[in-house]
Protein backbone atom coordinates (compact mmCIF):
# COMPACT_ATOMS: atom_id res chain seq x y z
CA UNK A 1 0.00 0.00 0.00
CA UNK A 2 1.49 3.26 -0.98
CA UNK A 3 0.27 6.19 0.59
CA UNK A 4 1.56 9.89 1.71
CA UNK A 5 2.73 9.89 6.02
CA UNK A 6 1.40 12.77 7.72
CA UNK A 7 3.18 15.40 9.27
CA UNK A 8 2.27 14.79 12.50
CA UNK A 9 3.45 17.31 14.78
CA UNK A 10 5.75 16.65 18.39
CA UNK A 11 2.34 16.77 20.47
CA UNK A 12 4.17 16.63 23.85
CA UNK A 13 6.52 20.22 22.39
CA UNK A 14 2.89 22.05 21.44
CA UNK A 15 1.34 21.13 24.87
CA UNK A 16 3.98 22.37 26.70
CA UNK A 17 3.58 26.08 27.20
CA UNK A 18 -0.04 24.93 27.87
CA UNK A 19 0.73 22.40 30.73
CA UNK A 20 3.60 24.87 32.00
CA UNK A 21 0.61 27.73 32.26
CA UNK A 22 -1.79 24.91 34.07
CA UNK A 23 0.81 24.01 36.23
CA UNK A 24 1.14 27.63 37.09
CA UNK A 25 -2.42 28.18 37.81
CA UNK A 26 -2.59 25.13 40.24
CA UNK A 27 0.04 26.47 41.71
CA UNK A 28 -0.83 29.93 42.49
CA UNK A 29 -4.33 28.28 43.53
CA UNK A 30 -3.35 25.67 45.92
CA UNK A 31 -0.98 28.43 47.77
CA UNK A 32 -3.61 30.36 48.27
CA UNK A 33 -5.47 27.67 49.88
CA UNK A 34 -8.08 27.84 46.88
CA UNK A 35 -6.82 24.11 45.58
CA UNK A 36 -5.99 20.71 47.74
CA UNK A 37 -2.20 19.84 47.14
CA UNK A 38 1.10 20.94 47.73
CA UNK A 39 4.04 22.90 45.72
CA UNK A 40 7.97 22.33 47.39
CA UNK A 41 9.37 24.56 45.15
CA UNK A 42 12.61 23.11 44.99
CA UNK A 43 10.19 20.05 43.99
CA UNK A 44 8.68 21.83 41.27
CA UNK A 45 11.53 23.37 39.44
CA UNK A 46 12.93 20.36 39.62
CA UNK A 47 9.99 18.32 37.77
CA UNK A 48 10.30 21.06 35.29
CA UNK A 49 13.66 20.25 34.47
CA UNK A 50 12.85 16.68 34.25
CA UNK A 51 11.01 17.80 31.85
CA UNK A 52 13.45 19.76 29.67
CA UNK A 53 15.76 17.11 29.37
CA UNK A 54 13.20 14.96 28.60
CA UNK A 55 12.22 17.13 25.59
CA UNK A 56 15.67 17.36 24.44
CA UNK A 57 16.23 13.61 25.07
CA UNK A 58 13.27 13.07 22.53
CA UNK A 59 14.82 15.57 20.20
CA UNK A 60 18.23 13.92 20.00
CA UNK A 61 17.53 10.38 20.42
CA UNK A 62 13.91 9.83 19.45
CA UNK A 63 15.49 8.69 16.24
CA UNK A 64 17.09 5.78 17.75
CA UNK A 65 13.57 4.48 18.49
CA UNK A 66 11.92 5.31 15.92
CA UNK A 67 14.79 3.02 13.72
CA UNK A 68 14.31 0.15 15.61
CA UNK A 69 10.51 0.57 14.84
CA UNK A 70 11.01 0.61 11.78
CA UNK A 71 13.12 -2.72 11.00
CA UNK A 72 9.64 -4.18 12.76
CA UNK A 73 7.41 -2.17 9.94
CA UNK A 74 9.39 -4.34 7.14
CA UNK A 75 7.37 -7.61 8.85
CA UNK A 76 4.22 -6.43 9.04
CA UNK A 77 1.38 -8.63 8.81
CA UNK A 78 -1.04 -5.74 7.92
CA UNK A 79 -0.92 -2.19 6.76
CA UNK A 80 -3.79 -0.33 8.80
CA UNK A 81 -2.37 2.91 7.02
CA UNK A 82 -3.74 6.42 8.49
CA UNK A 83 -7.56 6.86 8.44
CA UNK A 84 -9.29 7.47 11.18
CA UNK A 85 -10.99 3.99 11.90
CA UNK A 86 -6.90 3.41 12.02
CA UNK A 87 -6.33 6.19 14.85
CA UNK A 88 -8.65 4.95 16.55
CA UNK A 89 -7.79 1.11 16.28
CA UNK A 90 -4.26 2.18 17.44
CA UNK A 91 -5.59 4.43 20.58
CA UNK A 92 -7.38 1.84 21.77
CA UNK A 93 -4.59 -0.92 21.35
CA UNK A 94 -1.81 1.25 22.36
CA UNK A 95 -3.19 2.31 25.32
CA UNK A 96 -3.35 -1.63 26.05
CA UNK A 97 0.20 -1.76 24.83
CA UNK A 98 1.39 1.06 27.33
CA UNK A 99 -0.35 -0.72 30.57
CA UNK A 100 1.72 -3.63 29.89
CA UNK A 101 4.96 -1.49 29.33
CA UNK A 102 4.19 0.70 32.00
CA UNK A 103 3.61 -2.94 34.49
CA UNK A 104 7.24 -3.36 32.37
CA UNK A 105 8.65 -0.93 34.17
CA UNK A 106 8.05 -1.84 37.78
CA UNK A 107 8.55 -5.34 37.52
CA UNK A 108 11.83 -5.65 34.99
CA UNK A 109 14.61 -3.08 37.11
CA UNK A 110 16.55 -2.19 33.69
CA UNK A 111 13.28 -0.30 32.84
CA UNK A 112 12.50 0.79 36.32
CA UNK A 113 16.19 2.53 36.20
CA UNK A 114 14.28 5.38 33.84
CA UNK A 115 10.32 4.68 35.26
CA UNK A 116 11.70 5.52 39.00
CA UNK A 117 12.56 9.58 38.06
CA UNK A 118 8.98 9.99 37.20
CA UNK A 119 8.16 8.45 40.81
CA UNK A 120 10.68 10.17 42.95
CA UNK A 121 8.81 13.13 44.06
CA UNK A 122 7.25 13.19 47.35
CA UNK A 123 4.94 15.94 45.73
CA UNK A 124 2.06 15.56 43.94
CA UNK A 125 0.98 17.74 41.77
CA UNK A 126 0.85 18.80 38.02
CA UNK A 127 4.15 19.74 38.33
CA UNK A 128 5.24 15.80 39.01
CA UNK A 129 3.86 15.13 35.12
CA UNK A 130 7.05 16.88 34.03
CA UNK A 131 8.99 14.86 35.80
CA UNK A 132 10.37 12.49 32.85
CA UNK A 133 13.30 10.36 32.46
CA UNK A 134 16.12 11.14 30.44
CA UNK A 135 17.35 7.46 29.66
CA UNK A 136 14.57 5.97 27.96
CA UNK A 137 15.62 6.10 24.61
CA UNK A 138 18.69 3.53 25.14
CA UNK A 139 16.80 1.20 27.35
CA UNK A 140 15.16 -0.03 24.60
CA UNK A 141 11.96 0.61 26.20
CA UNK A 142 9.97 1.24 22.75
CA UNK A 143 11.21 -2.84 21.40
CA UNK A 144 7.13 -3.50 23.64
CA UNK A 145 5.82 -1.19 21.06
CA UNK A 146 6.85 -3.87 18.17
CA UNK A 147 3.54 -5.78 18.37
CA UNK A 148 1.65 -2.64 17.22
CA UNK A 149 4.19 -2.21 14.46
CA UNK A 150 3.76 -5.83 13.27
CA UNK A 151 -0.03 -5.48 13.60
CA UNK A 152 0.35 -2.75 11.01
CA UNK A 153 0.39 0.40 12.71
CA UNK A 154 3.32 2.97 11.05
CA UNK A 155 5.89 3.41 13.51
CA UNK A 156 4.81 7.32 13.26
CA UNK A 157 1.58 6.52 14.01
CA UNK A 158 2.78 4.77 17.30
CA UNK A 159 4.89 7.40 18.42
CA UNK A 160 2.10 10.20 17.91
CA UNK A 161 -0.78 8.18 19.65
CA UNK A 162 1.78 7.40 22.15
CA UNK A 163 1.89 11.16 23.04
CA UNK A 164 -1.63 11.88 22.59
CA UNK A 165 -1.53 9.17 25.33
CA UNK A 166 0.25 11.13 27.75
CA UNK A 167 -1.02 14.49 26.77
CA UNK A 168 -4.46 12.84 28.71
CA UNK A 169 -2.13 11.80 31.51
CA UNK A 170 -1.29 15.37 31.82
CA UNK A 171 -4.06 16.41 34.32
CA UNK A 172 -4.28 13.32 36.68
CA UNK A 173 -1.53 14.41 38.49
CA UNK A 174 -3.20 16.42 40.79
CA UNK A 175 -5.07 16.07 44.05
CA UNK A 176 -7.48 18.87 43.61
CA UNK A 177 -9.44 16.74 41.88
CA UNK A 178 -11.03 14.05 44.00
CA UNK A 179 -13.60 11.83 42.88
CA UNK A 180 -15.09 12.61 39.30
CA UNK A 181 -18.68 10.56 38.12
CA UNK A 182 -18.86 6.62 38.59
CA UNK A 183 -19.22 5.75 35.03
CA UNK A 184 -16.27 7.70 34.47
CA UNK A 185 -13.76 6.61 37.53
CA UNK A 186 -14.65 2.60 36.00
CA UNK A 187 -13.61 3.29 32.26
CA UNK A 188 -10.49 5.94 32.74
CA UNK A 189 -7.66 7.00 34.08
CA UNK A 190 -8.20 9.51 37.25
CA UNK A 191 -6.91 11.69 39.74
CA UNK A 192 -7.95 8.98 42.03
CA UNK A 193 -6.44 6.18 39.97
CA UNK A 194 -3.19 7.60 39.60
CA UNK A 195 -3.01 8.86 42.92
CA UNK A 196 -2.96 5.62 44.18
CA UNK A 197 -0.11 4.72 41.52
CA UNK A 198 2.10 6.57 42.68
CA UNK A 199 1.80 6.09 46.82
CA UNK A 200 4.70 4.13 48.42
CA UNK A 201 1.56 2.60 50.73
CA UNK A 202 1.55 -1.08 50.78
CA UNK A 203 -1.76 -1.95 49.35
CA UNK A 204 -1.04 0.47 46.74
CA UNK A 205 2.54 -0.99 45.37
CA UNK A 206 2.31 -1.74 41.65
CA UNK A 207 -0.96 -1.18 40.83
CA UNK A 208 -3.43 0.97 38.38
CA UNK A 209 -0.89 0.92 35.32
CA UNK A 210 -3.03 2.26 32.60
CA UNK A 211 -2.97 5.30 30.26
CA UNK A 212 -6.40 6.47 28.75
CA UNK A 213 -7.91 3.56 30.63
CA UNK A 214 -8.87 1.98 33.51
CA UNK A 215 -10.08 -0.87 32.34
CA UNK A 216 -7.07 -2.76 32.04
CA UNK A 217 -6.07 -2.91 35.24
CA UNK A 218 -9.92 -4.27 36.21
CA UNK A 219 -9.50 -6.80 33.53
CA UNK A 220 -6.19 -7.95 34.95
CA UNK A 221 -6.42 -7.75 38.45
CA UNK A 222 -4.02 -5.15 39.21
CA UNK A 223 -6.67 -2.58 39.96
CA UNK A 224 -6.91 -0.67 43.37
CA UNK A 225 -9.20 1.71 44.84
CA UNK A 226 -8.01 5.03 46.80
CA UNK A 227 -9.18 4.48 50.13
CA UNK A 228 -10.17 7.69 52.34
CA UNK A 229 -8.78 5.65 55.60
CA UNK A 230 -5.12 5.18 53.94
CA UNK A 231 -3.81 8.58 52.32
CA UNK A 232 -1.63 8.16 49.69
CA UNK A 233 2.17 8.67 50.83
CA UNK A 234 3.94 9.76 47.30
CA UNK A 235 7.48 8.81 46.46
CA UNK A 236 9.66 5.45 46.06
CA UNK A 237 10.49 2.99 48.14
CA UNK A 238 13.82 4.62 49.18
CA UNK A 239 13.70 8.13 48.82
CA UNK A 240 15.86 9.94 46.36
CA UNK A 241 17.07 12.56 49.03
CA UNK A 242 17.68 15.15 46.43
CA UNK A 243 16.87 18.01 43.91
CA UNK A 244 20.11 17.51 41.27
CA UNK A 245 18.22 16.78 38.11
CA UNK A 246 21.38 15.07 36.97
CA UNK A 247 20.87 12.29 40.22
CA UNK A 248 17.14 11.91 39.58
CA UNK A 249 18.01 10.80 36.27
CA UNK A 250 20.38 8.46 36.98
CA UNK A 251 21.33 7.89 40.40
CA UNK A 252 18.76 3.98 40.19
CA UNK A 253 21.61 3.03 36.85
CA UNK A 254 24.12 3.62 39.17
CA UNK A 255 23.11 1.89 41.23
CA UNK A 256 22.32 -1.02 39.13
CA UNK A 257 25.49 -1.05 37.80
CA UNK A 258 27.24 -1.01 41.02
CA UNK A 259 25.25 -3.93 41.73
CA UNK A 260 26.29 -5.72 38.86
CA UNK A 261 29.88 -5.36 39.46
CA UNK A 262 30.13 -6.50 42.58
CA UNK A 263 32.41 -8.75 43.36
CA UNK A 264 31.99 -12.55 43.45
CA UNK A 265 28.75 -12.88 41.95
CA UNK A 266 27.64 -15.84 39.48
CA UNK A 267 26.41 -14.57 36.10
CA UNK A 268 23.09 -15.08 37.33
CA UNK A 269 23.16 -12.75 39.86
CA UNK A 270 24.13 -9.83 37.83
CA UNK A 271 21.70 -10.64 35.51
CA UNK A 272 19.14 -10.69 38.42
CA UNK A 273 20.40 -7.37 39.36
CA UNK A 274 19.93 -5.98 36.01
CA UNK A 275 16.60 -7.65 34.93
CA UNK A 276 14.75 -8.98 38.04
CA UNK A 277 12.21 -7.12 39.87
CA UNK A 278 13.24 -3.61 41.94
CA UNK A 279 14.55 -4.84 45.62
CA UNK A 280 15.61 -8.58 44.22
CA UNK A 281 18.83 -9.55 45.52
CA UNK A 282 21.15 -12.34 45.34
CA UNK A 283 21.07 -13.21 48.84
CA UNK A 284 17.80 -12.55 49.78
CA UNK A 285 18.72 -8.98 51.85
CA UNK A 286 16.63 -6.67 50.21
CA UNK A 287 12.29 -6.34 50.00
CA UNK A 288 10.58 -6.01 47.36
CA UNK A 289 7.02 -4.91 46.28
CA UNK A 290 5.50 -8.45 47.24
CA UNK A 291 7.90 -8.71 49.95
CA UNK A 292 6.52 -5.67 51.42
CA UNK A 293 2.99 -5.91 51.15
CA UNK A 294 3.60 -9.97 52.82
CA UNK A 295 5.33 -7.82 56.13
CA UNK A 296 2.17 -5.65 55.63
CA UNK A 297 -0.40 -8.23 56.16
CA UNK A 298 1.51 -9.91 58.61
CA UNK A 299 1.30 -6.81 61.07
CA UNK A 300 -2.43 -6.31 59.70
CA UNK A 301 -3.92 -9.48 59.36
CA UNK A 302 -7.64 -8.26 59.36
CA UNK A 303 -6.85 -6.62 56.14
CA UNK A 304 -5.33 -9.66 54.28
CA UNK A 305 -6.62 -10.30 51.09
CA UNK A 306 -8.36 -6.91 50.36
CA UNK A 307 -7.77 -4.93 47.20
CA UNK A 308 -3.75 -4.27 46.69
CA UNK A 309 -2.82 -6.60 49.27
CA UNK A 310 -2.50 -10.54 49.29
CA UNK A 311 -3.88 -13.40 51.72
CA UNK A 312 -1.62 -14.20 55.17
CA UNK A 313 0.89 -16.86 53.46
CA UNK A 314 0.54 -20.30 54.68
CA UNK A 315 3.35 -20.37 56.91
CA UNK A 316 2.01 -17.52 58.85
CA UNK A 317 -1.38 -19.04 59.05
CA UNK A 318 0.40 -22.18 60.48
CA UNK A 319 2.49 -20.24 62.95
CA UNK A 320 1.09 -20.73 66.66
CA UNK A 321 0.10 -17.54 67.88
CA UNK A 322 2.09 -16.03 70.97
Amino acid sequence: MKYDVPDFPMVLAVAAPAFVVLMAIEWGLVSRKKLSGTYETKDAVTSLMMGTGQLLSDVLMGAISLALLMEFWAFRVFDWGFGIGAMLACLVLQDFVYWYKHMAAHKIRWFWSAHNVHHSSEEYNLSTAFRQPWNNHITGFVLLSSPLVLLGFHPLLVGFIGAVNLVYQFWIHTQAVKKLPPWFEFIFNTPSHHRVHHGTNPRYLDSNYGGILIIWDRMFGTFVEERDDDPVIYGIITPIGTHNPAIVAFKELGNILKDVARPGLKLNHRLGYLFAHPGWSHDGSRKGSKDIKQDFVMQNPEQAGMQGLPKLAEKALSKPAK
